[in-house]
């Protein structure tokens, strides 16, 4: 299984972390989670997933922080980057691409695009 793409779901909502792990698990893919954006950084650089689920808004670095600090190093610039917030459609549609993310969702979204997008940024 580990020629399975790996998805790094980040959200300070254990609700949203278990339901998009569960839907994701189900597509084949191999999930990992973190809670907040210093888990989120640590975890990219240590397990380089495919793809990155980011919420927005959550404690010590903000989804957009996290994004700008990943496109910025080396080392995680090529990891792909799907936003997810409940700021507001606008705010989202004119911030998240100025941080590096290469799609983005406001919540509630819908599992299936999601599902879409997340297969067409990493080839699946």
């Amino acid at each position: 299984m580990s020629s399975a793409p790996t998805v790094l779901v980040v959200d300070d909502d254990p609700e949203i972390v278990a339901m998009l792990s569960a839907r994701l698990e189900t597509r084949g893919y191999r999930v990992l989670t973190a809670a907040d954006g210093i888990e989120a950084l640590t975890e990219a650089k240590r397990s380089r997933p495919a793809l990155i689920v980011l919420d927005v808004m959550m404690p010590h670095k903000t989804g957009w922080e996290v994004a700008r600090a990943l496109k910025q190093d080396p080392v995680t610039e090529g990891i792909k980057i799907v936003m997810l917030t409940a700021i507001g459609e606008q705010m989202n549609e004119m911030t998240s691409p100025l941080y590096g993310a290469d799609a983005y969702f406001d919540k509630p979204f819908d599992f299936g695009e999601l599902e879409t997008a997340i297969a067409a940024l990493i080839g699946v």
